[in-house]
């Protein structure tokens, strides 16, 4: 009996290890007898989005600066003054030689080419008193140009020259331009070739910067540095919505606030300058200040926004209609008044000799007065806030 035990036993040992070396090498034949579970299902792995083919994405202004670029221009002006030396120098060569002498003042700038005649808006500023005028294009033609005219109230200059087939850039509508727009600044800063820089509208109807009599700039951190003036500020689609004209800087370069005269403003001198050779603007002959709070509170008023009326041009335009300082404007032709800026326009839009009702408080009287309107003497460093 003892002995049957023992076989049994050496038996099932040796089964058990069979079985144990089986599943180790071939686990596929106890597959069928073995429960299996399904493990749950993981999660698709995420797959980044497609990347749009290079030019179809909507960041690129690719198509905007094909259709604007051609029509920006070098400009370069040049002046000739005599050179004299200082009374009573030593000069170790004869004096006539150093008086006599002229010097040629160079300057660069950008214009905008507006028409197919061959009419081109810059500065007044890149071309005042130059006896010679060049413009570059971009397909690299080269002309002389000469001013049909200027109007130093905008700062701005018609020019014209005689070529074939040039390009001619769309204009835009500032209507359609608001805070947060992107634009690109076309021009040839510094004189190193056509450049475009891009940003967007900084805000609109800036004024009050002493730039000009007329203010209404769009401003931009476009970069605009020395040798842009007069170049293209233009919407996304390639139109023209401004003249750059002057950026604000400690250094002499781009710190992210530049500004341009509005395009309605460049059509309307632009326009004038065709059809008369000249600017011609309203008059009335008086000095304004926007009115604050304080002088209001002070002098009890019951308006509250105006332009606070401070000096009266003897025998002008104004004084004849008997207006005196210390009135405050409201009003133009029913058209609402609220700082100098909108005063200084709306005067200026107003055609001579013509006239003009005003709406005035003086002191706790309200009235109206029609107002003579006169031609806009030209303009002066010394009035230049003065309308």
């Amino acid at each position: 009996m003892r002995r049957l035990w023992l076989l049994f036993a050496q038996a099932v040992t040796i089964a058990l290890a069979v079985v144990v070396v089986l599943a180790a090498w071939k686990p596929q034949w106890w597959a069928s007898s073995r429960t299996l579970v399904a493990a749950p299902a993981l999660p698709a792995p995420a797959v980044a989005p497609a990347l749009p083919a290079r030019g179809a994405t909507s960041t690129s202004f690719a198509a905007a600066v094909r259709r604007a670029a051609p029509a920006v221009v070098s400009i370069t002006a040049s002046k000739t003054t005599l050179r004299r030396a200082a009374a009573g120098a030593q000069q170790p060569w004869p004096r006539d030689f150093f008086n006599g002498r002229n010097q040629t003042q160079t300057g660069l700038g950008s214009g905008v080419l507006v028409s197919a005649d061959g009419y081109l808006l810059t500065n007044q500023h890149v071309v005042d008193g130059a006896d010679d005028i060049e413009v570059t294009l971009s397909d690299g033609r080269s002309a002389s140009a000469k001013v049909v005219g200027t109007d130093a109230d905008s700062d701005l200059a018609l020019l014209k020259v005689s070529l074939d087939n040039v390009p001619v850039i769309p204009f835009g509508d500032i209507k359609q331009v608001s805070v947060g727009d992107p634009v690109l600044a076309i021009g040839n800063p510094f004189n190193v070739g056509e450049t475009v820089t891009s940003g967007i509208v900084s805000a609109l109807d800036r004024n009050q910067l002493g730039l000009s009599t007329i203010e209404n700039f769009i401003q931009t951190d476009a970069a605009i540095n020395p040798g842009n003036s007069g170049g293209a500020l233009v919407d996304s689609e390639g139109r023209l919505v401004g003249i750059n004209t002057a950026i604000f800087s400690r250094s002499g370069g781009s710190m992210g606030i530049g500004f341009a005269i509005p395009v309605d403003i460049a059509r309307e001198v632009m326009d004038a300058l065709i059809r008369d050779g000249q600017m011609t603007r309203g008059w009335i002959g008086v000095q304004p200040r926007d009115l604050t709070p304080e002088f209001a509170d002070s002098f009890q008023l019951p308006v509250k926004e105006g332009v606070l009326v401070t000096g009266v041009l003897r025998d002008g335009p104004a004084a004849q209609a008997g207006l005196k300082p210390g009135d405050v404007v409201t009003a133009i032709g029913g058209v609402k008044i609220s700082n100098t800026a909108q005063l200084l326009r709306a005067v200026g839009a107003l055609k001579p000799p013509s006239s003009a009702v005003l709406a005035v408080q003086r002191g706790s009287d309200a009235m109206t007065l029609s107002v003579p309107v006169a031609k806009r003497p030209p303009a002066r460093p010394r009035d230049a806030d003065q309308n």
